[in-house]
């Protein structure tokens, strides 16, 4: 485990991508809470046996930081604080497409897909799902995909996978939706091949939990938290920005 900060009340991860945060269905060994378990003991869990000290989480091939409580006191305050929306979030994510605005909002309820229990659907008349809020602001463009950084204004499972899904960029190599195909670009073969060894550089769906924000929960002293992309997802970027100077 990748410890970036410790003391007596919190515990800050960064999470390597592979890496399932909790067990659960097919996965009940060999994860992050299998691991904090065994380094520190009486974790609380809030109800969950098999949540120890979680406040939240990351999909198991998204990157990044993540908070642990450490004891029942800090894990009370600190979901509250989640549910205040008093965390702030913020993340890296390559898209595909170019987006057109500078900066723009996701609004759209996000509940199990109806069709596929896997993933998660947006239900922009309500009508499913829990309220879900996603800011997003361009970083880089690529001509056929866009870096962009989003600030989570409420915590959805797969929230921003779905969000970009809905409004047709799906983030890029995102199996479960649908950006490990060409979507955008041209027919070439060099294109395809090109694409292809992006997605060998880079084998999963380009989201990483770049910083988090927050009053720490015993002390109320203001806490930051920030990461470096991991060698997967920027050497990808790399590949990107060198194919988007050839094509100028």
């Amino acid at each position: 485990i990748n410890i970036v900060y410790e003391d007596n009340d919190i515990l800050i991860v960064n999470k390597d991508a592979g890496m399932v945060v909790h067990p659960g269905f097919g996965n009940w060994e060999g994860t992050l809470v299998n691991a904090l378990a065994f380094h520190f003991k009486n974790l609380p869990n809030m109800g969950n046996d098999n949540r120890p000290g979680l406040v939240h989480r990351i999909d198991k091939n998204t990157s990044g930081i993540l908070l642990i409580a450490k004891n029942e006191q800090s894990m009370r305050i600190l979901s509250e604080k989640f549910a205040n929306r008093e965390v702030y979030r913020k993340y890296f994510a390559l898209v595909w497409g170019d987006m057109k605005e500078k900066e723009g909002t996701i609004t759209g309820h996000i509940g199990r897909s109806l069709k596929n229990r896997k993933v998660m659907d947006v239900f922009h008349n309500g009508e499913f799902g829990k309220h879900a809020v996603t800011h997003w602001r361009i970083l880089e463009k690529f001509g056929y995909a866009t870096l962009i950084e989003c600030k989570l204004e409420t915590g959805r499972t797969h929230q921003i996978r779905a969000h970009f899904k809905s409004i047709g960029h799906p983030l890029f190599n995102d199996e479960d939706y649908g950006g490990n195909r060409i979507i955008k670009g041209t027919t070439f073969t060099k294109y395809k091949q090109f694409i292809q060894n992006c997605f060998k550089i880079c084998p999963r769906q380009t989201l990483h939990a770049k910083s988090l924000e927050f009053e720490h929960p015993i002390t109320e002293e203001k806490m930051k938290f920030d990461s470096d992309l991991p060698l997967d997802f920027s050497s990808l970027l790399e590949k990107w920005r060198n194919y988007a100077t050839h094509q100028k």
